[in-house]
């Protein structure tokens, strides 16, 4: 079977593997879990029931954007909401599965298994999206194993045990704990500035370091640090001399809440707990970051920054044949471009190509070095490396946008 444990979650198997029959747990809502499982599942084996079926695929795993949607992107209004694409009746269901997987969470905590078998939902094929069950915290209890099936092996046992077969399974999984250590690191670089007056000044890229384990992580975020660590190298060995310095930043702990980035926005420039501006916060033009897989650069998201579109667009002017000509009012989120945006500092996303980024990578088993296209990162690295190169040199800095308030 196809199966690996959920992050921070415990063993099975008292040092030799263990067999035990599995016990499905079915609810449609949290009072019929409470009631029907209240006490029956300590020491057991369990699965959690899943109402999905596999389906058919007749479209293809990787996939670049057409014309048709890139002019869509360049053309969309001005909407900065996180959930644009989503209808009230959509949210509400949304927030109401959120809840209720919270809920799941803490009952099982509660209640003790042996080892919990939970589906993963979004891949087939063998395809098996994975990342925490438990707390990370450092006196976090973490006293039962949980691990993702592939929906292929999942939706099998469900079937079998529904029909009345009982199903046991034998299994052996060991988890390490490293509490020694608990910091999180960056890694931090600079190329000076020449410039008297704008060598006090930065552009800053970035990536993120960490990944989820159950690959080695290389579209998530191996790509975009290879990227940023490349135009670099580029701009070293043009020999090139920078107006403002120029400092790439790879991150730690994006994968937990953008750590990493956060942490070093709140140490230099500002806390968007309160605003207070520290001096270094007027000394960055931009930062540009690459976080959305293995494909080449289209576009860049301008993150509701107007005035920055038409800079941009002429910087893409030589790269029309390579594909990236997209200007986009849109916002992106998810990655380490928020931390700076939320403090008023200008912070982009390039826009990539998906690939197989949501269907066969992000956050899978099937996130290894092979699935990347070498020739979509020399491009993003050549892109990268100019835009980087231009804001050093441009004598105005990247236009802000108004400065957010605090959030308190």
């Amino acid at each position: 079977m196809v199966a690996i444990p959920r992050a921070w979650t415990g063993s099975y198997g008292d040092k030799k593997t263990k067999s035990a029959e599995v016990t499905l747990v079915r609810f449609k809502d949290s009072a019929e879990l409470y009631q029907n499982y209240s006490g029956k599942i300590k020491g057991k084996v369990i699965m959690i029931y899943s109402s999905d079926t596999l389906k058919p695929s007749f479209t293809a795993d990787g996939n670049r954007y057409t014309d048709e949607e890139l002019d869509k992107m360049a053309n969309s209004k001005p909407n900065l909401s996180d959930n644009s694409d989503l209808t009230p009746e959509q949210l509400a269901s949304f927030r109401k599965r959120q809840a209720l997987r919270r809920q799941l969470s803490t009952f099982i905590k509660h209640e003790k298994p042996a080892l919990v078998l939970g589906m993963s939902g979004m891949g087939n094929d063998g395809t098996l999206f994975v990342q925490n069950g438990g707390s990370y915290a450092k006196d976090a209890v973490n006293d039962f194993g949980w691990v993702m099936l592939s929906s292929d092996d999942h939706l099998r046992m469900q079937r079998l045990i529904m029909a009345g077969q009982k199903v046991e399974i034998e299994a052996d999984i060991k988890t390490t704990f490293y509490p020694n250590d608990l910091k999180g690191y960056n890694v931090v670089a600079e190329i000076a500035g020449t410039d008297p007056i704008l060598k006090d000044e930065w552009v800053v890229i970035g990536g993120h370091l960490d990944s989820w384990h159950g690959a080695t992580g290389a579209t998530d975020n191996a790509a975009g640090c290879a990227v940023m660590m490349e135009a670099i190298r580029i701009l070293k060995a043009t020999g090139l001399q920078p107006k403002r310095s120029i400092r790439i930043c790879l991150w730690s702990g994006e994968e937990q809440g953008l750590f990493g980035s956060e942490g070093y926005v709140k140490l230099h420039f500002a806390d968007p707990a309160d605003m207070v501006l520290k001096p270094e916060h007027a000394k960055v033009s931009a930062y540009y970051n690459l976080d959305n897989g293995t494909g080449k650069i289209r576009g860049v998201y301008l993150q509701g920054n107007k005035e920055a579109g038409p800079i941009f667009s002429k910087w893409l002017e030589p790269f029309h044949e390579l594909g990236a000509k997209t200007i986009t009012i849109d916002n992106t989120g998810g990655t380490d471009h928020e931390a700076f945006d939320a403090v008023g500092i200008p912070g982009f996303q390039f826009i990539q190509d998906e690939i197989e980024y949501d269907t066969r990578t992000h956050h899978t088993n099937m996130d290894t070095y092979d699935h990347l296209v070498p020739a979509d990162l020399m491009q993003a690295a050549t892109i990268v490396a100019s835009f980087v190169y231009n804001t050093a040199q441009q004598q105005e800095m990247i236009p802000r946008k108004a400065l957010p308030k605090p959030k308190g």
